[in-house]
């Protein structure tokens, strides 16, 4: 409850007494102009950095390889363009250090640790149980046997006619 306070109540407010302070020094016009410009920014930048992560996404699947950037990444980049359409002096620093690439980088870093701690503590707890085999380390009757623990996405495609009984007993 504590995050969730801070994040829609606290932050806002913080934000509007920065923006009336500018408005104070700079004007009704500047300011307003100023938070359009960078709503305008916020915009160009979510779609050139989002093309762009989307692009070595691709790339990388075509090539058979991980992308450099993960979801985490991608993440990042919409959460900094939606931050910069958000008036307010907080929310446009937070987005632009998400959308720079420069930046956005150690962030995601960061998240990825935190995200993976937590996932580890949850496996120690025995909230979460992960199980990962690989399809070589098993033979069939083991993965007959583990089923339910075991996902396998392959799949064969078997092409079958339905026969009515009556029909297979005439000549």
């Amino acid at each position: 409850m504590g995050w969730l306070a801070l994040l829609f109540v606290v932050v806002p407010l913080v934000d509007l007494w920065l923006l009336l302070s500018i408005g104070d020094v700079l004007g009704f016009w500047p300011t307003a102009g100023m938070t359009l410009g960078v709503a305008l920014l916020g915009g160009y930048l979510g779609k050139r950095e989002g093309m762009k992560v989307l692009r070595q996404w691709r790339d990388a699947m075509a090539q058979l390889r991980m992308p450099e950037e993960g979801l985490v990444s991608a993440a990042l980049v919409l959460a900094g363009a939606v931050l910069l359409a958000t008036p307010g002096v907080l929310t446009d620093v937070a987005g632009l250090l998400l959308l720079v690439p420069l930046t956005r980088k150690p962030i995601a870093k960061l998240v990825r640790g935190i995200v993976a701690g937590r996932v580890t503590r949850a496996v120690e707890r025995g909230e979460i149980r992960v199980n990962v085999v690989s399809r070589d380390d098993v033979g069939p009757a083991q993965r007959q046997a583990a089923a339910p623990e075991i996902l396998d996405v392959e799949a064969e495609v078997v092409e079958a006619e339905v026969v009515d009984e009556a029909q297979r007993a005439r000549p």
